[in-house]
């Protein structure tokens, strides 16, 4: 299944890329979603799938250490929370959970036999 083309990355990037670079990036890519969401993402993808994955290719492309910050004064550089391999920002995983259909915040489940619910009555007016 293709996320994206190689030429779309290209046309974002607006630099020159091999296939192997492309290729690379689309994996990479590929698993980091399989790995958020699992085999929900269909072929071919769902509307808000492809933004995301060229989003987080290019970060793949341009960034592939995770720098988060630099300095030049004393050379002190930090790196994204000492994680390994593609990792999803927040904002990513969410708009890629909900073009997936995936909830995207916190919920509730109750799960009490349901003697055990307070029974109520919801008040009208008449």
């Amino acid at each position: 299944m293709a996320l994206f083309s190689p030429t779309e990355l290209r046309t974002l990037l607006k630099r020159p890329l091999t296939e192997a670079e492309c290729e690379l990036a689309h994996d990479l890519t590929d698993d980091a979603f399989y790995g958020e969401v699992g085999d929900r993402v269909t072929d071919p993808p769902q509307r808000g799938v492809k933004s995301v994955a060229l989003m987080v290719a290019c970060r793949i492309l341009t960034n592939p250490q995770g720098l988060r910050s630099e300095q030049a004064g004393g050379m002190l550089q930090s790196y994204a929370d000492s994680e390994t391999g593609v990792v999803l920002s927040d904002d990513e995983r969410r708009r890629l959970r909900r073009a997936v259909g995936m909830s995207t915040g916190a919920s509730s489940l109750n799960i009490a036999p349901v003697d055990d619910c307070p029974q109520f009555t919801a008040w009208r007016p008449s």
